[in-house]
């Protein structure tokens, strides 16, 4: 049994306000229970991540291929878009928040520079939004056309 804390609804005088002192009794929770509609806070969620980046001109057939290899070697990859001089990756990302999706999303670039051969491009741009935004979007008619047909395609 514990104490009612100050500035609880028991010690504002509400429904179950009590006598100073007295003890209330505590109800268990079975491990893993949740209030309804309540999200666990380390449970990772999909992120839609719009990453656009651009620079110096690079051939386009150079652009493609490294664009390809970093579909091949991220997870999750649905589209690219490329022109001469920018691109634009659009992915779903598995993180436990807004936080570290656009984490992982501004290191995308820089850490496969080496391994797919990307151009030296800067990012330019970062969009993050949850899964029900992003449906919610595309419902409306407003968001990003859904990413079809997924894969590597120029402007």
């Amino acid at each position: 049994m514990r104490r009612v804390r100050p500035g609880t609804q028991a010690s504002r005088g509400g429904a179950g306000s009590r006598a100073a002192g007295e003890e209330r009794a505590l109800t268990s929770v079975a491990a893993g229970d949740r209030f309804e509609g309540e999200e666990p806070v380390d449970t990772p969620r999909l992120w839609h991540v719009t990453l656009s980046v651009s620079g110096t001109e690079a051939p386009l057939p150079e652009v493609r291929r490294a664009l390809e290899q970093l579909a091949h070697d991220h997870p999750f990859f649905l589209t690219s878009r490329y022109a001469v001089d920018h691109a634009e990756i659009r992915y779903w990302e598995e993180a436990r928040d807004l936080h570290d999706a656009a984490a992982v999303a501004l290191r995308l670039w820089g850490e496969h520079r080496q391994t797919a051969g990307l151009p030296p491009w800067e990012i330019v741009g970062l969009e993050v939004i949850d899964r029900a935004t992003y449906h919610q979007r595309i419902a409306e008619g407003y968001g990003p056309p859904p990413a079809s047909p997924v894969g590597v395609h120029p402007f």
